[in-house]
């Protein structure tokens, strides 16, 4: 029986791949630290297929999606540009038309799509996992696999539906009004909305309530959250507060603490980091900070619209408000299509995995469930029907090791072609107006100011200037130290981290883009922001004093 490489078709070949294209850029967002091979495996085939289910969904002008290869658990990506001026000009009359339904019912358009995707999550769950048979685990499996297809193909319309929208509104706010997506004026017209994300944040915070009611804040405040998640179950009042956030994980809990990956338990599996959560609530105080932030920024945007369309010539009013209220819907899709699509389906996978991965253990084919996430889809076929007789530790043992050995060194960028320089790739990206490759993943490349004299470099998530004590975050399972005050400074940050920005100064990340969860995420709450620093976490120390300025994008390091 032969076994293939991680993603067959689709590893990185330097001899080929940079004659395709000069320049594969790697997404640092989703593939750092390096992802495990199964996952790599999914993100690869499907999230390269549904972007290029997307845009030709869409008939995107400029670009026909991206092209993905994996390399030592990262993952490049390359776009596919449309180089014939006719091509471009028939598919632009193509997008006009394809793009009403997210003018005329955005919320019609995204709510049936997250109505089927939890149907589809619904149909997996059904199955009893325990009581299976191995046929009908491994259907369930080939299940997930359609599901996530599916969910990448509903993911991509609609991000480059919202976020060409995005694009095109920021192109209107350049001309007529001087100002990018990093002007204050331009983060008002987009803040102050609500999402899925923010009201499991509230729910959370509800339960940080009930604690101090029920008298039991002080073990979750006082212990580490899994201490406090023992400590709570041997008390009558402890058992009742579990009970209600188990009603909300069992509805909500379909997430894990990193983004794009399956290697850690979901809330429903380990309540932990919502206790966690809580615990982040409790260390605020107060009232839900995100609403009262919300009234503030509500106004702001009320005046900030008013005074922007005086700024704009009536023939182009109307253009201009029907972008404008897309726009105002991508910080919002942002968090949800986290929530609903990519972490309930990555919990799934994840769910399926383990499942067949408990078989292949007792049967002795590998050591330990977890071991699946170091196999491919076609491995677990082979074994999951019949699995006497198998062994696959080998195959488990070679890519455990591989994996370790890519998460102890660093993925280089970008991989460009002899003779292709960064400022050449990121003029490719440009012309591309690849909406997510230059608001979500990749992002703008930050332009050194010598006269700042500043640290690091790097590009305005959210505006505002603030000083306060560095905390580097490694690690998901460090989140916990995080105090009242500090500044975070991370590699990028996922949705499941959103209830420890109501205790932050501020933000620096390595990587990050005008859309991803930091610079939002930080806008909402008011909050400095700094985003593709990229060595913010090697330069930065915890316990340093920093000073983060958002306005021009640096940070200042006080602690030498």
């Amino acid at each position: 029986m032969k076994m293939y490489d991680v993603v067959p078709g689709l590893e990185f070949d330097e001899k080929v791949d940079l004659e395709k294209s000069p320049a594969w850029f790697l997404d640092a967002t989703h593939s750092v630290p390096p992802w495990t091979p199964m996952f790599g495996w999914f993100w690869i085939n499907f999230c390269r297929h549904g972007m290029q289910y997307g845009a030709e969904k869409l008939s995107l002008p400029t670009v026909k999606g991206w092209d993905w290869r994996f390399k030592d658990g990262g993952g490049y990506l390359t776009l596919n540009l449309v180089m014939d001026e006719a091509e471009r000009d028939a598919r632009g009359i193509r997008f006009r038309e394809a793009i009403r339904p997210f003018i005329d019912d955005y919320d019609g358009l995204w709510g049936g799509y997250v109505n089927e995707m939890l149907g589809h999550y619904k149909r997996l769950k059904e199955t009893d996992v325990d009581a299976a048979t191995n046929a009908e685990l491994l259907a369930n499996f080939e299940d997930t696999i359609n599901v996530c297809r599916r969910m990448w193909e509903i993911h991509m319309h609609m991000m480059y539906g919202v976020d060409t929208a995005f694009i095109l509104f920021e192109n209107i706010c350049k001309e007529a009004l001087g100002i990018d997506d990093t002007h204050p004026t331009f983060h008002d017209l987009l803040r102050g909305y609500d999402n899925k994300v923010f009201q499991v944040d509230r729910e959370l915070w509800k339960l940080s309530k009930t604690a101090e009611e029920l008298g039991i804040a002080d073990i979750i405040l006082n212990t580490s959250a899994g201490k406090a998640l023992t400590s709570l179950g041997e008390s009558e009042a402890g058992k009742k507060w579990l009970g209600q956030l188990k009603i909300l994980l069992d509805e909500d809990g379909w997430r894990m603490q990193r983004m794009a990956e399956i290697n850690l338990p979901a809330w429903v599996e380990d309540p932990t980091p919502a206790i966690t959560s809580v615990k982040f609530f409790l260390k605020q105080g107060g009232d839900f900070n995100l609403d009262m932030e919300r009234e503030g920024l509500a106004q702001r945007r009320e005046e900030a619209t008013e005074e922007v369309l005086e700024r704009i010539p009536e023939d182009q009013q109307g253009w201009f408000k029907m972008l404008l209220g897309l726009a105002q819907k991508t910080g919002a899709f942002s968090e949800e299509h986290n929530h609903y699509l990519d972490l309930h389906t990555h919990a799934l996978m994840r769910r399926s995995c383990l499942a067949i991965g408990k078989r292949l253990a007792a049967g002795q084919v590998i050591d330990d469930p977890e071991d699946t996430f170091f196999l491919m889809p076609d491995e677990m076929r082979a074994v999951a029907l019949v699995p006497d007789g198998f062994n696959l530790r080998h195959i488990v043992e070679r890519r455990k090791k591989e994996w370790k050995e890519w998460c102890s060194r660093e993925n280089p960028p970008a991989i460009l072609k002899e003779g292709f320089t960064m400022d050449d790739a990121m003029g490719v990206l440009v012309q591309s107006n690849d909406p997510i490759a230059l608001k979500v993943v990749v992002g703008s490349m930050p332009v050194p100011k010598p006269e700042l004299n500043a640290d690091l470099y790097g590009i305005c998530g959210s505006g505002g200037v603030s000083e306060g004590v560095a905390r580097v975050i490694m690690k998901e399972e460090q989140l916990e130290e995080v105090q009242k005050g500090d500044i975070l400074v991370a590699a990028s940050t996922a949705p499941s981290w959103t209830p420890v920005f109501g205790l932050l100064n501020g933000v620096v990340v390595d990587r990050g883009a005008s859309l991803s969860h930091s610079a939002i995420v930080s806008r909402e709450y008011g909050i400095p922001c700094v985003i593709n620093v990229f060595e913010g976490t090697s330069k930065i120390r915890t316990g340093q004093r920093i000073k983060v300025d958002g306005d021009n994008g640096v940070v200042y390091i006080l602690d030498k």
